[in-house]
């Protein structure tokens, strides 16, 4: 198998960075749309349409731009799993531009299409080197849309959302916050209760992360002073099987006398009493 060109290990590295740099702007532009989202309930709840309307649109534009992002990571996950496609063994005699390969031909043509409408200077070097590796014919048609992927092409057309899609985007970002959209039938009785003025239900539904984590927190089962002085157990021993270990004055039995005199609760004898036993066993 022959070694991959110069040409194809940089376009490699230039698609990984790519990939990376989409990535990170999908992760940004989905945070930010979940604020502008909030935004717009509480524009809802406070009855404000019109206003509504014109700012949503912003949302539209950036979920189609979060598509078309997704779509071309796809894309430069393509070329760089078939890479050895795009470096076919060819004469060294032939001059001529190399051809695509058919399972990679509307990869490279939307990424030449649609790379210079983005602000992605990875994917910029990726596309240069693409035009340099096919050709400025193949690369002319590209850009003239022949062979780009229609989802591409639809994400990239330049107009202006029908008013049908601005509304049922608010009615989902309603239904989303528990917001009615102005218009529709009145909320049961039930759901007057909960409506606020001036935001303060979406508000509501917007409590910091970190009250939720402190909730499901549980305390710690070590809590107080302890003595740093740890005591092992006695261990078992064939005399004592089961040894047990008592603090001066916790259970400790009183000695008591028995009618012959013994004393028992585990107390030592004096020397009197020593006596007496050893006179008891000489009998």
């Amino acid at each position: 198998m022959p070694t991959p060109s110069t040409l194809v290990s940089r376009l490699k590295v230039q698609l990984k960075l790519s990939i990376s740099r989409l990535r990170m702007i999908q992760q940004k532009d989905t945070a930010l749309a979940k604020q502008q989202r909030r935004a717009m309930a509480q524009l809802l709840e406070q009855d404000k349409l019109e206003s509504a309307r014109i700012r949503v649109e912003n949302i539209i534009r950036s979920d189609i731009t979060t598509e078309l992002h997704e779509i071309l990571e796809l894309y430069c996950e393509l070329l760089i799993a078939r890479s050895q496609l795009l470096d076919p063994p060819t004469s060294p005699l032939r001059t001529d531009p190399p051809t695509v390969d058919p399972g990679l031909e509307e990869a490279v043509r939307s990424i030449i299409y649609a790379a210079p409408r983005t602000e992605i200077k990875e994917l910029h070097a990726a596309r240069a080197l693409l035009v340099e590796k096919f050709g400025k014919e193949f690369s002319v048609s590209a850009v003239d849309g022949e062979g780009v992927a229609d989802r591409v092409l639809k994400k990239l057309a330049i107009t202006s959302p029908p008013p049908e899609l601005v509304d049922a985007y608010l009615r989902e970002i309603g239904r989303t916050y528990g917001v009615r959209f102005p218009g529709d039938p009145p909320p049961t009785e039930e759901d007057d209760s909960d409506e606020g003025d001036g935001g303060t239900k979406v508000k509501a539904l917007e409590a910091p992360i970190e009250a939720e984590e402190l909730s499901r927190a549980t305390p710690p089962t070590d809590l107080g002073v302890s003595s740093p002085v740890r005591i092992a157990p006695a261990s078992p021993s064939t005399e004592n099987v089961t040894p047990k270990i008592k603090l001066p004055g916790q259970g400790a039995a009183k000695a008591r006398r028995t009618s012959e005199g013994r004393l028992v609760g585990g107390s030592v004898p004096d020397v009197d009493e020593l006596s007496k036993r050893f006179a008891a066993l000489k009998r």
